[in-house]
């Protein structure tokens, strides 16, 4: 790590070449020449910027059992995602390189990290609750598809499998409301110290491990829990929830950026909500600003051309043969020395019909603060246009389910309205004297409509997220459809 902090340009540029040098002799780098790639210009005038979509004739040849199409070594795992852009599911290769030198190479570092700066702690002397998406692998021609944690946990090292609660079996059992009290009944007698997962399916299980067991918090069940780690949506609208799970000064939240594609970044200091960019997993980086994205305009930079507090939609190059993938997700970095970053948002989830570039982040803060001040708590929330007419101004439309709801809703839609203007001036601007969106409309989900609504969609447990933006209301017709 000191290496790639000290010199990061130099690292992913070596990277980027390695890549390149390994595969020039598959299909794809026989295509692009790789063999004379002798410069990042040649790289990125040769190579375009796809998404899954276009890269997907190759993975489906390697799924069928071709090899040496987009990277040098055998592919013989993908990790099924479907995430929350479409229903379509996508293939992931993961190649045994991702596996060891991204994957679980983080993990290690993020213990690393961790200890460095708790040398106190006492995680090892308990076992780390892990909440998966797993389902089991499947075979089609010598090769495995499944989610991404079943395949970690297929190749787990067997002290890793020690130290890990539940079991194997039950971590990768399929049906959620199956698993649920599988997992209940398996971790309530362990002494476990830490815990893993997506915060919006770890809450669910938490508080079922709580009317399960009839304690008032979870510190009563497992005493010497010390630290969380979270990743897959913004931590911020459930913090206060899990303080009253876990109401300890001392309890500690880690967060990671990690996704089928790979491992991106880690949060390397206590009580910090930055994450830092990791240079050498075998994933090399490039960045398009958000404000060129999509447009004729667009241009691609790399690490070294990066600016603070501005969007970017990531593009990654890895050691799974993904050459300038678009993997839909967009960052700003908060710090250049070193590298570090947060998760802003998706570049399909986010609201710009009025020029008004609303990005999660935004909706995710302004939900947090107004939360606070009228001491409700969320479980989900959605936003969708309403779209103008010749008669009528546009505006948003949420659909937010509460786990406790505001005294008065109305005074909470006015200060949620206000708190994003103060968050994006954009939108502000389009808000001013009503000019161009009316003030935003506000529905009051019904208990587990969320829940009900990814259970329609076959979508409960593990990594599925509710897309939190759209510039459709598909999402929120559906959800308004099942109140």
């Amino acid at each position: 790590m000191e290496l790639f902090l000290k010199y990061p340009h130099e690292v992913q540029e070596e990277l980027l070449f390695s890549l390149i040098k390994s595969s020039e002799n598959t299909q794809i780098g026989k295509k692009y020449d790789f063999s004379s790639m002798k410069s990042y210009t040649t790289f990125s005038e040769r190579i375009p910027v796809s998404s899954y979509e276009e890269l997907e004739p190759l993975i489906e040849k390697t799924r069928q059992g071709e090899q040496n199409v987009f990277w040098h070594s055998n592919i013989k795992w993908f990790a099924k995602s479907s995430g929350t852009t479409n229903a379509k599911s996508k293939f992931i290769p993961v190649s045994s390189e991702a596996l060891e030198n991204c994957h679980y190479k983080a993990s290690k570092d993020l213990l690393c990290l961790y200890l460095n700066n708790n040398e106190e702690s006492q995680m090892f002397t308990g076992k780390s609750l892990r909440l998966g998406g797993s389902k089991q692998l499947y075979e089609n021609n010598n090769t495995f598809f499944g989610d991404l944690s079943a395949i970690l946990i297929d190749n787990m090292p067997i002290w890793a499998e020690f130290s890990s609660t539940p079991s194997s079996k039950i971590s990768l059992m399929g049906d959620w409301e199956t698993k649920l009290p599988a997992i209940i009944n398996e971790t309530i007698n362990e002494n476990v110290t830490s815990l893993a997962g997506v915060p919006s399916w770890m809450l669910v299980l938490l508080q079922k491990a709580l009317e399960t067991t009839g304690k008032s918090n979870l510190l009563e069940l497992w005493p010497n829990a010390e630290v969380y780690f979270h990743g897959g949506v913004n931590f911020d609208p459930y913090r206060e929830q899990y303080k009253k799970l876990f109401p300890k000064e001392s309890f500690k939240y880690y967060e990671i950026y990690n996704a089928s594609e790979g491992f991106f970044a880690i949060q390397d200091q206590n009580d910090s909500n930055e994450l830092l960019l990791m240079l050498d997993y075998g994933i090399f980086y490039e960045f398009i600003p958000m404000d060129t994205f999509g447009t004729l305009n667009q241009r691609v930079i790399r690490l070294n051309q990066v600016e603070l507090n501005k969007n970017y939609a990531l593009v990654i190059t890895t050691n799974s043969g993904l050459w300038r993938y678009l993997i839909g997700d967009t960052i700003r970095f908060t710090s250049l020395s070193p590298y570090r970053i947060k998760v802003t948002g998706r570049t399909k989830h986010h609201i710009n019909v009025f020029g008004e570039e609303l990005m999660v982040e935004n909706t995710d803060a302004a939900i947090t603060k107004t939360c606070k001040e009228f001491n409700c708590e969320i479980t989900d929330y959605t936003v969708a246009p309403i779209f103008m007419t010749e008669k009528k101004k546009g505006a948003h439309e949420w659909i937010i389910e509460f786990k406790t709801k505001p005294d008065n809703i109305e005074n909470f839609r006015k200060a949620l309205d206000e708190n994003l203007q103060h968050l994006n001036s954009d939108y502000e601007a389009k808000r001013y004297n009503n000019m161009t969106l009316n003030p935003l409309v506000l529905n009051v989900a019904r208990e587990q409509l969320f829940y009900d609504w990814l259970k329609q969609q076959d979508k409960l447990g593990g990594q599925h997220k509710i897309p939190r933006l759209s510039n459709e209301r598909l999402y929120l017709e559906s959800l308004l459809a099942l109140q």
